[in-house]
């Protein structure tokens, strides 16, 4: 906060207030506890009394804004101290610097105070030409050529009079081009309707051909989707692209420029044909053209591009969250086949804990073709283990080892076994990771990655925590992204996400555990190291034996930390020790075994909680124990449940026009839902072929992972393209109306075959799959706008 008092500027904790909508004492609290160390997901489950029952969206938002504003008041300072000691802070420009509400406006301000590089107004004012250039602007019925011979000056090389005036004009231009409030207008104005413009750098027509839609392109600066901004950044960044701010042909045409106006405006001037006033327009013309206009294009672009970015890392983040959050197929021994052709097919056994029990390869595809030889292996691998799931990646010969897999089944069928395709996206990163290398030292990189396939269908969050969730490969273009502000959402994500499954602590991984609320890597290091020597924990009071696992740290951990088959019964649960005495209280108060209490819904929906606060805990608090007892340890996610391949379409061949499949959808842009049925290729279902009404985000119809009805509405075989929708009404007539190629730059159409390990996106077998619920202009041309950019992004790889 600013070390500056002003009674009339709000708070931190005001603005944030007023922007959430919030209380202020809700805000101040949740920022207190913040400052001490607490973690979100702790604030928005165990202290909701604190800040009046925030969630953990709320506290998010109001972590990033109460990050953004300490910034800012901490550059307001360095530039109120600046300013000061140049002696030349006014009372006005003190509260409008204190006023000032964004990074960019507190710059602005600051411009001509700014330490800068000796410019060539600076060496006009050295020259004494200042003077001058204030007395044509004052009284522009001077005469220039006459007012300038009065400050020739041979010792600063002003020779002339139009050394004089090229002097005079350039201290006026950096005075015009420091004017905050003009900056702020101009700025305004070119955001509302100057336009991005794109044209192919000379010679590179054929270099760059992916991105050849934006070969000449123009749009609206305000209005450009964020993957084709960053299509278009891709583009300049690698040589093949300009990309520039313009306004219309009329605008740029019109007489006075509507930017010079502006600039002539904020002098209080115009042309009245005074002996002055052709300088003065041409001093007003240059201070557009070469110090305003360069400046904000740099900038405009540069916000156009934070914006494409933030909504990319939003989208990332909206995906990376459904993944993690997908049903687990539960605590099951485990076959993961890890398809291959020439190299076989990698299998592992897991059993319900995830532990590795046995490890083969068998070769039942080209060229050896060993299938009955690969059927015996497998049927005996799974009779010894008792296998439950059967866990298929989804990469090269998925389909071919996912007809292995049913031939098993029914082989075995008094095993009752399910197989499922998994996503493999990530599971080479894995294989090659430093934590794969010390859980398995011994273990070729190749099975590893079945193990990982294994484990993922078994509990994918408990999985795919360990792996870089950049690598899961469900998101919009990540690498052309701020990496850090990538890397803090994903990270709040994934922490969000394991502590409101909650972990068992005597049976998760390093790598699970250092998500949790208060943990870090050591401490998590330390949690397995001290279990594994000690034996499982008893209790949660256990833990504090941890080294480095204080009284702070516990507070924190210890409602995310379970013990299904510990001492205490609420040990298992989502109650925090700290609130043991108010079950024990409500227990004591109906003569009730505190054992017994839990699960006896009946019994718990007739208990008010207002009955059991006091000082420490609210109602907020109690109800949430109230409803955690009656089921305690209750999983948030859905249901498990997986997507049925139609039998007789294992490949794009295989497609036709107005086939109705069953898929899961992998991937969510801005433009529409990848699904994955089952061909080595996922389809794209457009935004507008999502649901018969409106559709604005994708993102409120589907989710990844999320098991869905489509169909086919056209096969492009040479271009590996495939056009789905979900509205089972559409005519696929209507697909083939379409121009076969055309494309957006900007998605991320991917193949399952190996390039999908690290890359690709969700299993297909997660459960849910949602309604479809709208749709939106002329579906061809939708389409065939987001097929551009499709295989644009297809081509970049």
């Amino acid at each position: 906060m600013s070390s500056t008092p002003n009674t009339a500027i709000p708070s931190i904790e005001q603005i944030i207030a007023n922007e959430l909508g919030v209380q202020l004492r809700q805000v101040a609290s949740a920022v207190a506890l913040l400052d001490d160390g607490a973690t979100v997901p702790f604030i928005a489950r165990y202290r909701k009394e604190a800040t009046d029952g925030l969630d953990d969206t709320q506290l998010r938002n109001l972590e990033e804004r109460l990050r953004y504003l300490r910034e800012l008041a901490e550059r307001r300072d360095a530039i109120l101290k600046s300013i000061k000691e140049q002696d030349k802070l006014t009372p006005e420009l003190e509260a409008a610097i204190l006023a000032a509400d964004t990074k960019t406006r507190l710059e602005d301000l600051y411009l001509p105070y700014k330490p800068k590089r000796r410019t060539r107004a600076q060496i006009a004012r050295e020259a004494g030409l200042e003077p001058l250039a204030d007395a044509l602007l004052n009284d522009p019925t001077l005469d220039p050529e006459t007012e300038a011979g009065n400050y020739l000056n041979s010792e600063h090389k002003i020779e002339t009079a139009k050394d004089a005036l090229d002097g005079a004009k350039q201290i006026l231009m950096e005075r015009f081009s420091e004017n905050a409030d003009l900056l702020t207008r101009l700025r305004t104005w070119l955001w509302e309707q100057a336009e991005v413009v794109s044209s192919v750098v000379d010679g590179k027509d054929k270099d760059g051909i992916k991105f050849s839609d934006y070969f000449a392109h123009r749009e609206k600066l305000s209005g450009i989707p964020s993957h084709r901004a960053l299509a278009l950044f891709r583009g300049r960044n690698e040589g093949i692209l300009h990309v520039s701010m313009a306004l219309s042909e009329e605008q740029e045409a019109a007489q006075p420029h509507p930017c010079e106006a502006m600039v002539a405006q904020s002098i209080d001037w115009q042309h009245q044909g005074r002996a002055a006033d052709n300088w003065l327009g041409e001093t007003v013309r240059w201070t557009w053209k070469i110090k305003l206009n360069t400046h904000l294009e740099t900038e405009l672009l540069g916000r156009v591009r934070e914006l494409a970015e933030e909504e990319a890392i939003q989208v990332f983040a909206r995906n990376l969250n459904s993944l993690l959050l997908a049903p687990p197929a539960g605590a099951r021994a485990t076959m993961g086949l890890d398809p291959g052709l020439r190299t076989g097919v990698k299998v592992v056994v897991v059993d319900e804990t995830g532990k590795l029990l046995e490890y083969t390869t068998v070769f039942p595809h080209q060229p050896r073709n060993q299938w009955d030889q690969s059927l015996a292996t497998l049927a005996g691998l799974c009779t010894k283990h008792q296998v439950n799931l059967i866990a298929i990646g989804n990469g090269t010969a998925s389909r071919e080892t996912d007809k292995l897999a049913g031939e098993l089944v029914k082989k075995l069928a008094s095993l009752k076994m399910t197989k499922i395709m998994v996503s493999e996206a990530g599971a080479s990163v894995y294989s090659a990771s430093e934590l794969a290398a010390r859980e398995f030292p011994d273990l070729d990189v190749s099975y590893r990655g079945a193990v990982s396939i294994a484990r993922r269908l078994q509990d994918p969050l408990a999985e795919l925590v360990k792996i870089d969730p950049k690598s899961i490969g469900v998101g919009q273009y990540q690498h052309d992204v701020s990496q850090v502000k990538l890397a803090r959402s994903l990270d709040a994500v994934v922490e969000d996400c394991v502590n409101a499954v909650g972990v068992d602590v005597n049976t998760a991984s390093a790598a699970l555990l250092a998500r949790i609320s208060g943990l870090n890597s050591t401490i998590a290091g330390n949690i397995v190291t001290y279990r594994e020597k000690n034996g499982a924990f008893p209790n949660r009071e256990a833990l504090k034996q941890v080294p480095r696992l204080g009284e702070k740290t516990f507070e924190q951990a210890a409602g995310f930390l379970r013990i299904s088959t510990g001492e205490h019964p609420l040990d298992a649960s989502s109650v925090h020790p700290e609130a043991y005495s108010v079950v024990e209280r409500i227990a004591a108060a109906h003569q009730r075994v505190l054992k017994d209490l839990i699960g006896d819904v009946g019994f718990l929906k007739k208990l008010k909680a207002a009955d059991f606060t006091d000082d420490k805990f609210g109602v907020h608090t109690i109800s949430d124990i109230l409803t955690e007892l009656e089921k305690p340890g209750r999983d948030p996610r859905p249901e498990f449940k997986a997507a049925e391949f139609m039998e007789g379409v294992e490949d794009i061949k295989d497609l036709k026009p107005g086939m109705i499949l069953e898929g899961a959808v992998t991937n969510v842009t801005n433009f529409g839902a990848f699904v994955d049925i089952g061909v080595h290729q996922d389809g794209l279902v457009h935004v507008s072929a999502l649901s018969e009404k409106f559709v604005k985000d994708a993102h409120e119809v589907v989710s990844p992972g999320d098991i869905v009805k489509v169909k086919v509405l056209e096969v492009d075989l040479n271009r590996r393209r495939i056009s789905l929708t979900m509205r089972l009404d559409d005519r696929h007539e209507e697909g083939q109306q379409r121009q076969a190629g055309n494309a957006p730059a900007g998605d991320t159409r991917r193949q399952h075959p190996r390039a999908g390990k690290g890359g690709g996106g969700g299993q297909a077998n997660r459960g849910g799959g949602k309604p479809a619920a709208g749709s939106n202009g002329t579906f061809a041309s939708l389409f065939a706008k987001a097929q551009q950019e499709q295989d644009a992004k297809k081509r970049r790889g």
